[in-house]
């Protein structure tokens, strides 16, 4: 049945994420960030996402209706999120941080207890959308390990930048986790029954494997061994020791469940405003100077960072948004489930 356009998918969307008890206005804005994230190609943390979501609103493991805290102290915010879906406390920080953004050259936000935030990239873009550099991570329990280990170590803790490159440009979004692959692509794997390349995950015994579900009871390999190790635990400082309180020390998740993501994690973002920090104009001729030289090195072969993103969104009114054949089973039968047929 699919291509399915946008529009109609986010209000569809929207509804299956009301009957759970999500109000209106979050509902809305968690289903735009996840047709966003399909569309612009992160399709691990799309609408992939959507059934495990309602599960954990289900369960009472994520919170429908929070109340999300915002405690402003000049430049550095805390934001208490009361285990919201992850898209709703990044839609309510961006809403109250790019204002404040305007007139101000940084802004730091810790933020504790948020649900799964998805695909990052869609709100380091967001940032960069608006003029602003954004750099923002989640905090994962542990899942990478090298061969040899004997249980998972660190979280593969996802992070995203995003830049603006001026108006001849689109934005540079980097979206990444610090394991070679994300565990969105691992869980897609076991759920399509294919093997997964070798390189990406140990199972339990440290020993590298190709069979998902192994995978899944296992590791996940950093890239790039002890460098990918470092940065996963670079983003463990960020988004799980700033954001620390006693009382969170007390019960800190460390485990992963075998199918889906960790509600009630800590994350970070991070605003710069090149605009005030330093010459605006000088910063936009320094980005198209280097973007310039890195296509004509690369014979123009070479796609910067969240171009070919940018290029699925402005071909999406027409091209509408594809699912493999198993998320779109699994999204048909939770349409089933609720009583709330997916659009045509």
């Amino acid at each position: 049945m699919s291509p399915y356009l946008a529009g109609p998918l986010i209000a569809w969307t929207t509804q299956v994420l009301e009957t759970v008890g999500v109000p209106r206005a979050d509902a809305a804005v968690a289903a735009q960030y996840l047709v966003r994230s399909d569309i612009r190609g992160y399709r691990t943390h799309g609408l992939a996402r959507l059934t495990s979501y309602v599960d954990l609103l289900n369960d009472g493991n994520v919170t429908a209706s929070p109340d999300i805290c915002i405690h402003k102290a000049g430049p550095a915010w805390n934001v208490d999120a009361d285990g919201a879906l992850g898209q709703v406390v990044a839609g309510r920080i961006l809403e109250k941080a790019l204002p404040y953004m305007a007139t101000a050259p940084m802004l730091w936000v810790s933020v504790r207890e948020s649900g799964h935030l998805g695909a990052l990239g869609v709100f380091a873009l967001e940032a960069a959308e608006a003029g602003f550099i954004c750099l923002l991570g989640q905090r994962t329990p542990p899942l990478l390990g090298l061969p040899g280990f004997s249980q998972p170590a660190i979280g593969h803790n996802p992070f995203a930048f995003g830049c603006p490159a001026g108006p001849e440009s689109t934005p540079l979004v980097i979206d990444m986790a610090c394991s070679v692959a994300a565990r969105g692509h691992i869980l897609l794997a076991a759920r399509d029954g294919k093997p997964i390349p070798p390189g990406w995950a140990l199972d339990s015994g440290g020993v590298s494997t190709m069979d998902p579900a192994a995978a899944l009871v296992g590791m996940l390999e950093p890239m790039g061994g002890y460098k990918g190790m470092a940065l996963a635990m670079m983003f463990e400082c960020l988004s799980g020791g700033l954001p620390a309180t006693e009382a969170s020390n007390e019960n800190i998740t460390m485990d992963v469940p075998l199918h889906g993501a960790v509600p009630r994690q800590s994350a970070f973002f991070l605003f710069l405003n090149p605009g005030i920090i330093g010459d605006l104009n000088a910063f936009t001729a320094y980005m198209n100077h280097w973007i310039n030289r890195y296509k004509v090195a690369s014979g123009d072969k070479a796609h910067l960072p969240g171009e070919r993103g940018s290029l699925h969104e402005k071909n999406a009114p027409s091209d509408g948004i594809s699912f493999s054949s198993n998320i779109e089973a699994e999204l048909q039968q939770l349409a089933e489930r609720l009583g709330l047929p997916m659009p045509t």
